[in-house]
């Protein structure tokens, strides 16, 4: 399909592409030709009879190059032909859109979770920095990643909180009290808040630090 039958298509047929699929077609692994005859396909439906005939005097191209399309999407995967026999009992085939939409939805999927992700870790670096007063180096960002898959966010900036209060700006500190309310099974900051209340105030003692050498803490 060159390019003045693409902008001849998109003029003379009500195509309507969703931003979103433009954005995000070429992780489909698919050239412009082949996401622009998705998309002509995708306004038929999810499900509905295979006519290459009728699509070739639609789209004006040869029945061939329709052929071609349907294989290399089917091949990978963004679409099926399914074989069924209509009431007269004689087998038509079904262009089943399904996995299109499958791969879409993963696609969204991910970029979700890497966008809260992004923001999780932008929200607990800036924290952190703010109060220690000072940029984190790579081994302390590679400490805060390792936190963020096993603890809620709320949960380490309690932590971080707590270390700032006994005077300790050190990652390797946190990571000892994140440790010490893992094992106490506090997973909410909730949980956090909940602990610390409870706490008698006048036998309040500094957090356990495993006989911590200061001297030794390459994160200052």
């Amino acid at each position: 399909m060159k390019q003045k039958q693409l902008v001849s298509l998109l003029e003379s047929k009500n195509i309507i592409i969703p931003l979103l699929f433009f954005r995000e077609y070429k992780k489909l692994n698919i050239n412009l030709e082949e996401f622009i005859f998705l998309m002509y396909l995708k306004d038929k439906g999810n499900t509905f009879t295979f006519d290459p005939k009728s699509m070739s005097e639609e789209l004006g191209l040869s029945i061939k190059n329709i052929l071609i399309l349907i294989s290399s999407l089917t091949d990978k995967k963004l679409l099926m032909i399914d074989t069924y026999k209509n009431d007269k009992g004689i087998g038509e085939e079904k262009v089943d859109m399904s996995l299109f939409y499958e791969n879409i939805a993963s696609i969204i999927s991910d970029e979700v979770i890497k966008d809260n992700e992004k923001e999780l870790d932008i929200n607990i670096f800036s924290t952190i920095e703010k109060e220690f007063g000072r940029t984190l180096n790579s081994s302390e960002i590679e400490f805060i990643k390792a936190w963020s898959s096993s603890f809620d966010s709320g949960v380490i900036i309690e932590a971080v909180k707590e270390a700032v209060l006994n005077g300790v700006s050190s990652i390797r500190y946190i990571d000892k009290i994140l440790y010490d309310w893992d094992k106490k099974g506090i997973k909410t900051s909730d949980d956090v808040k909940h602990y610390i209340n409870n706490k008698d105030i006048k036998t309040k003692e500094p957090v356990e630090v495993f006989d911590y050498d200061w001297f030794d803490d390459e994160d200052e």
